[in-house]
């Protein structure tokens, strides 16, 4: 082993531990639930999981993931157009493609899969990209491998710059619009409208990566798409199988069936990598006909949304608007924001803090993510631990 390299990976990292800004695992050992066992914490409560709809412990999407093990087995064994593709797959991406409103859809080990394998594959010489600058960081990376496109960022949700951009191309050139559908760590939704209005009129391509919308927005849950009423108008869609659609793993791409064919053809990910464990394809199947039986979970998450976004405020905090699942607390620095939700832990309550380089300096936040499941006693519980935790920190008045 290089002793000179390991010498200055450790060097960093007490850099980071010495500035408050390591980041420290935490250890489950139980399903991921609104209340669950951390070996360094004991029972906590979690606000700060991508389980919206709380279908991580559901028994019907486990005992779907159960039943797909025994029927598929532990692995797929090889990419799919070497050893085949299995029908729990196709079934899935069939289900997927109805559910949104697309011709067809491919499944991926991961959104992150999907975005950088759906990118280059599409944004090539002779194209350009037009991606929001708080756009995820696999959207990020994605435009970073289109390294034959022209590569350009607009301003977060700024339409007049979008607009600047779009009329400085040519008209004839192959234009994509790349946003997030909810931005996860701002809480707020892209002004689809308008995005979708703009390339419209200018030619353009709309690409959507609504993770942190899919069961969340829209009468329904089917997204920031069905939020709008945008249904048909957007182009491309992709997601993630790993938050509200059960929380195992897993990403998709939506779209027409000429795109995914092609996606099949060339999209790296997809050649070079196993597809999807089937227990996986079997509960995130599972779990979106559960959204699609019981759209009062989008109700229950919504209105837990509402409630503890307006009890922050009324016990002095200044949480961020916005219409998603995601609430937001800007704290300022990013050892200050790890230290609370350090503190936060200590009595109880699982809630992360992020910042630099996930958010800009100054920005830190401690992130509250809701769920369905959450009960009200629960939700009563984590605000008097934010109103202890906010008063000792000198965020909230003492009196």
């Amino acid at each position: 082993m290089n002793a000179r390299f390991e010498r200055a990976l450790a060097d960093e990292l007490e850099t980071l531990k010495a500035a408050g800004t390591y980041k420290r695992l935490r250890h489950l050992t139980t399903p991921m639930a609104p209340q669950v066992h951390m070996e360094e914490a004991g029972e906590v409560l979690v606000l700060s999981s991508n389980n919206y709809l709380g279908l991580a412990d559901d028994p019907k999407v486990i005992e779907a993931g159960v039943a797909a093990l025994r029927t598929y087995g532990a692995g797929t064994a090889s990419v799919r157009f070497i050893c085949g593709t299995f029908n729990i797959h196709r079934e899935l991406e069939e289900e997927l493609a109805r559910a949104f409103g697309f011709g067809a859809a491919l499944t991926y080990v991961s959104c992150w899969s999907a975005n950088t394998g759906l990118i280059p594959t599409i944004a090539v010489e002779g194209t350009a990209i037009l991606s929001d600058e708080l756009n995820h960081a696999s959207i990020i990376d994605g435009c970073r491998l289109a390294t034959q496109a022209k590569r350009l960022r607009y301003k977060h949700s700024d339409m007049m710059d979008l607009e600047a951009r779009l009329a400085a191309l040519p008209r004839e050139m192959t234009k994509f619009i790349i946003s997030d559908g909810v931005f996860s760590m701002e809480g707020d939704l892209a002004r689809l409208p308008e995005i979708v209005e703009l390339a419209e009129r200018y030619n353009a391509v709309t690409i959507i990566d609504d993770s942190h919308g899919t069961g969340v927005t829209g009468k329904t849950g089917r997204g920031t798409i069905e939020h709008y009423g945008l249904e048909g108008r957007v182009d491309i869609l992709s997601g993630t199988l790993g938050k509200a659609l059960g929380g195992a793993a897993g990403g998709f791409v939506c779209g027409s069936a000429s795109l995914i064919d092609m996606l099949i053809q060339r999209s790296r990910p997809q050649l070079f990598s196993n597809a999807l464990p089937c227990t996986v394809a079997g509960s995130a199947l599972e779990a979106l006909r559960t959204l699609e039986s019981h759209p009062e979970l989008v109700d229950t998450l919504r209105e837990n949304t509402r409630w503890f976004r307006e009890r922050l405020r009324a016990i002095g905090y200044r949480p961020l608007d916005g219409e998603a699942a995601i609430i937001p607390i800007i704290v300022g620095e990013t050892a200050f924001a790890i230290a609370m939700s350090e503190r936060l832990l200590q009595r109880g309550l699982f809630v992360t803090g992020f910042g630099y380089p996930v958010v800009p300096e100054g920005t830190a936040r401690i992130r509250v993510q809701m769920s369905a499941a959450l009960q009200r006693s629960q939700l009563e519980r984590a605000l008097d631990i934010f109103g202890h935790v906010g008063r000792d920190l000198g965020l909230l008045a003492t009196a």
